[in-house]
């Protein structure tokens, strides 16, 4: 499917983001096995040149216009067409393995050099990988370079101090055109409505790279809209400057921007009623792929944000629905179906969204060569239409897995009669997750004795418990036994408890849950393994409530935070507070001591338990005296991860300032740095690092898989068409590296391959990280993008819960 990851590469250099735009170094771009650069003449850009025809739906070139460029010499230019119509072979075909995966974010690539060139337009095509792009034409002071990690340092510190906004400031007015954008891109990361006054004047920069980044950052400046805390008259203010500029904006690039923060904007019915009849009125002019694009992106926030406040009205849904085709909008011959693929899945997600799926629609998208549009039609198939009935049913048998498995997922959602028999059949499918997602279905058909049967058959042949990669469907098939027949679980229960792996135990607590089995739950969370525990303690609660208490203190000197918070869970208004506090008080005492950001979880569930309990967190009456070195940064006691009361004083200290960790040197050595992740027993994928987009995650990450941390590591977490999880040396959610880690929320979107950081709240990433299956817009602008699959995506697909991390090698020449 993708080309060899491990095979030799052919590369050639690219500056760094610290680089003197003087500098002949370049960063390292990978070329496939077996080509040559010798014809790369600057023609080209790695996010959307041609890729041959492939079988796999949806992929299909992809061309973009011309920019205007110095001289054509080794230097990345923008998207062009080759001598006599031609299309361009980026570096050697890293663009075709790009796109393979099928997906096209827009994106500004471009990194400026002192004459101020562009260095590259919006980009819509193929997934680009994101590197750091310049034009080299003079030499360059070091001012600029050591501006920029100021600037850097500072928006990783998140700015606390007036001297810290004092140098983003004065970096938005630089003359070189590389700081000026960092500055605007951290004013809106800081996530701070007050700085808005800041951002403006940056709608109004010469170049449209900037102009585009200080739209984005407007609407990152707003962020705290979707939960009321952000004034609706800054929002206003925002809104306006947005539809001012695109009256006069004439970068298609910029446009695209501005439609995408409108969308995700408004703050207020009259808010979305505005941007509404904007982007409506701009879907019937605008025929560029990257206006077309930013339009969809606007419409799929809007109705997902708003939708409550504001239904979309029938201009809205029309203009939609006409988004949702592979026939050629105004004025663009000849049409090529694949650049439009994100506009049509971001279209079709809103629709969805909206509950605005016509018949027409629906067939339009059954009929798409693109899978994510085809799952997109199951999912809006699921309401049940005769129309709908016979897209469920076409959608079991579609080439691509992620289409089956929405299917199965669809006609659940439509209580569709055919559900039990086309679940027995599927939990044979070729592909394991479409198999463990139709076991899943199953804990619905007790009235079908072929369901039964299949479950029952399933989980007593030993076969299916031998090893690491054999567990899954007999532990699936557990829990859905569990849910379908109940009285037919007893006999399996036992060996699931006592099996050497701890998945199996894991699960045995689900289903014992389910049955409400508390004396298996009570022994199960004595379990060596603490994420057993967690499902056993998770389940007493729901099972035997407070009658349980003693085996919930039990576990109050584990080491586990998954263990602490839902054993503090489970406490809450517990009847013997006698019996429960000191527990609670020596388990807070000691996280306290430890120091590590990562116990927040585990802490904030044991003080919230106590304010309950009307109980301070130290026995004198006052916070711990290790309370100071207790991380609970700004950003996550306002997403109200954090919680405080007045019988226990918040725990609470300023960030630790890790600013110093990024360094000049780290920045260049990583300019265009590539990941190799080795699978146990399955294969390699291939990441490429954005450095320049997130600077810190770059460098945690690479610091951390050099020294060999995510060796040995699992992906304990799968969730079929939307994400896998893993890096945790805990194989859980609440258990990271110690130190959390700053957001470097950005445009890159999150589609299919999009590597992120893993947060509950703001701020509080511990490294472990997961990976786009799909396109998941409702992750953009939240969740750090910190690389993107460049090869291998067949072997993240065949990822199961609990599959083993062998090393993570990183590629710097």
């Amino acid at each position: 499917m993708s080309a060899d990851p491990t095979a030799p590469a052919t590369s050639v250099r690219r500056p760094s983001l610290l680089d003197s735009a003087g500098s002949a170094r370049s960063a390292l771009i990978p070329a496939a096995r077996g080509e040559s650069l010798a014809a790369f003449d600057g023609r080209c850009i790695l996010a959307g040149c041609v890729a041959p025809r492939s079988n796999t739906p949806g992929i299909a070139p992809h061309r973009a216009q011309h920019a205007r460029w110095g001289p054509r010499s080794a230097v990345v230019a923008p998207l062009r067409r080759g001598p006599h119509g031609a299309d361009c072979a980026p570096w050697g075909g890293t663009a075709r393995r790009l796109a393979r995966l099928g997906a096209t974010p827009r994106f500004h690539h471009g990194l400026l050099g002192s004459r101020g060139l562009r260095a590259s337009r919006h980009i819509s095509g193929a997934v680009a990988v994101f590197m750091l792009l310049a034009v080299h034409s003079t030499a360059q002071t070091p001012r600029p370079a050591v501006t920029r990690l100021a600037v850097l340092q500072a928006e990783n510190r998140r700015a606390p101090a007036a001297r810290d906004l004092a140098v983003i400031r004065a970096a938005t007015h630089s003359d070189d055109p590389q700081t000026a954008r960092i500055a605007v891109r951290a004013l809106g990361r800081l996530e701070r409505p007050s700085l808005v006054a800041d951002i403006l004047p940056s709608l109004k920069h010469p170049l449209p790279e900037i102009r585009a980044e200080a739209a984005n950052a407007l609407g990152q400046s707003l962020e705290d809209t979707k939960s009321g805390a952000a004034s609706p008259t800054i929002a206003n203010t925002v809104i306006d400057a947005l539809i001012t500029r695109l009256s006069v904006e004439a970068e298609a690039s910029v446009r695209g921007a501005i439609f995408e923060t409108l969308g995700r904007t408004a703050a207020t019915a009259v808010h979305a009623e505005r941007v509404e009849a904007v982007l409506v009125d701009a879907a019937a002019r605008e025929a560029t792929n990257d206006g077309r694009l930013g339009i969809a992106s606007g419409f799929e926030a809007l109705v997902r944000l708003r939708r409550r406040e504001h239904a979309p009205q029938a201009a809205a849904i029309t203009a939609m629905r006409s988004m949702v085709s592979v026939s050629p909008p105004v004025a663009r011959r000849p049409f090529d179906p694949s650049r439009d693929v994100r506009v049509r899945r971001l279209a079709l997600e809103a629709l969805v969204t909206a509950d605005a799926v016509d018949d027409a629609t629906l067939g339009r998208a059954l009929d798409d060569p693109d899978p994510q549009v085809r799952r997109l039609a199951m999912r809006a198939a699921a309401a049940g239409s005769p129309a709908a009935t016979g897209a469920l049913t076409a959608g079991l048998t579609d080439p691509s897995s992620m289409v089956r498995i929405e299917a199965l997922r669809a006609m659940q959602s439509s209580r569709a009669a055919a559900l039990c028999s086309a679940a027995v059949t599927a939990a044979a499918d070729r592909d394991p997750q479409v198999a463990l997602v139709a076991l899943d279905q199953l804990a619905a058909c007790g009235a079908s004795p072929d369901a039964v049967a299949l479950l029952e058959r399933i989980v007593s042949d030993p076969a299916n418990v031998g090893s690491p990669r054999e567990w899954h469907r007999a532990a699936h098939a557990l829990v859905a036994l569990a849910g379908s027949s109940p009285d037919k679980l007893a006999a399996a229960l036992g060996p699931f408890a006592t099996s050497l792996i701890w998945q199996l135990r894991m699960y045995a607590a689900r289903a014992a849950t389910i049955v409400r089995d508390a004396m298996l739950l009570e022994k199960l969370a004595a379990d060596d393994e603490d994420n057993v525990r967690e499902a056993a303690i998770e389940g007493l609660a729901k099972v035997s409530g407070h009658s349980a208490d003693p085996v919930y203190v039990r576990q109050m000197n584990r080491t586990g935070y998954q263990i602490l918070r839902a054993a503090a869970a489970a406490l809450a208004g517990t009847p013997n507070p006698d019996a429960a506090v000191p527990a609670l008080r020596a388990a807070h005492e000691r996280l306290v001591a430890e120091g590590r950001d990562n116990s927040h979880d585990g802490r904030a569930a044991i003080e919230k338990t106590l304010t309950d309990l009307r109980a301070p967190a130290a026995a004198d009456g006052h916070a711990s005296s290790g309370a100071a070195r207790s991380p609970v940064t700004p950003a996550v006691a306002r997403s109200g991860a954090h919680t405080t009361g007045a019988a226990v004083r918040s725990v609470t200290r300023e960030p630790r300032d890790d600013s110093r960790d990024l360094n000049a040197d780290d920045l260049r050595r990583l300019a265009a740095a590539r990941a190799l992740v080795t699978m146990r027993g399955i294969g390699t994928f291939e990441l490429v690092l954005f450095t320049w987009e997130a600077p810190a995650s770059v460098l945690r990450f690479t610091r951390l898989a050099e020294a060999g941390y995510y060796n040995g590591l699992t992906f304990h977490r799968v969730v079929p068409n939307f994400v896998i999880q893993g890096g945790s040396p805990g194989a859980n959610e609440y258990i990271g590296d110690a130190t959390f880690m700053r957001d470097e929320v950005g445009q890159w979107p999150h589609v299919r391959g999009a590597v992120g950081i893993s947060t509950r709240g703001r701020d509080t990433g511990d490294a472990q990280i997961f990976i786009d299956l799909v396109d998941n817009p409702r992750l953009n602008h939240e969740y750090t993008v910190f690389a993107q699959v460049l090869n291998g995506m067949d072997v993240i697909d065949q990822v199961l819960e609990g599959d083993v991390i062998e090393k993570i090698e990183i590629v710097v020449k």
